[in-house]
């Protein structure tokens, strides 16, 4: 046993070395999965929407299960109460069928919601920007942010397919750079 590893070292010395690892072990893992988006772009997509749309398909199975078994055998349920979980349960089983038997296709197709999605909310966000700037400290950051959330959310859903592309690669460069901040913060920590 070396002095480092004694239970008598106090209780801050164990806690930032702890950190120290969980920032350097996660800053590192960062870098890599960044390095994948960036450089296999189609791969590290592919692999994540596959995935992403698998826990899709098989959460909608198993609510779709969990649906007709209330159906079948609750007591409080009434007749058309019934009849309606069945039919739920039923299309959350078929709709889960349908995306585990295409995964790639449900995969694409959600990237694109995504995309429209951030793109809705990045318009709203700008047109809120531009409601409360009369009112904000920085006027002139507000209308800014307002302008550049506008033209971002417009952009996205005039173009989601390039959007989710656009993301995807933001996604990787901001891993990387989140990665090393984290493994610099590692080194930084306690000191």
């Amino acid at each position: 046993m070396t002095a480092t590893d004694t239970p008598n070292r106090p209780v801050e010395e164990r806690a930032t070395d702890g950190a120290r690892v969980l920032f350097g072990v996660g800053g590192l893992i960062a870098i890599v999965l960044g390095l994948f988006v960036i450089f296999a772009p189609k791969t590290s997509a592919g692999v994540t929407l596959t995935l992403v749309a698998a826990l899709i398909g098989a959460y909608a199975i198993v609510t779709g299960i969990v649906y007709f078994g209330t159906a079948i055998f609750s007591r409080s349920l009434g007749g058309w109460s019934r009849v309606g979980h069945i039919l739920l349960g039923i299309l959350y089983v078929v709709g889960g069928v349908i995306i585990m038997s295409n995964l790639m296709f449900a995969g694409v197709v959600t990237a694109l919601m995504f995309s429209i999605m951030v793109g809705i909310l990045w318009l709203f966000e700008g047109i809120l920007a531009f409601v409360t700037a009369s009112k904000s400290d920085n006027k002139v950051w507000t209308i800014i942010y307002g302008i550049v959330s506008v033209i971002a959310g417009i952009t996205l859903l005039f173009s989601p397919l390039m959007g989710a592309v656009t993301l995807w690669w933001l996604l990787g460069i901001s891993m990387v750079v989140l990665g090393v901040v984290q493994v610099v913060r590692a080194f930084r920590v306690g000191k």
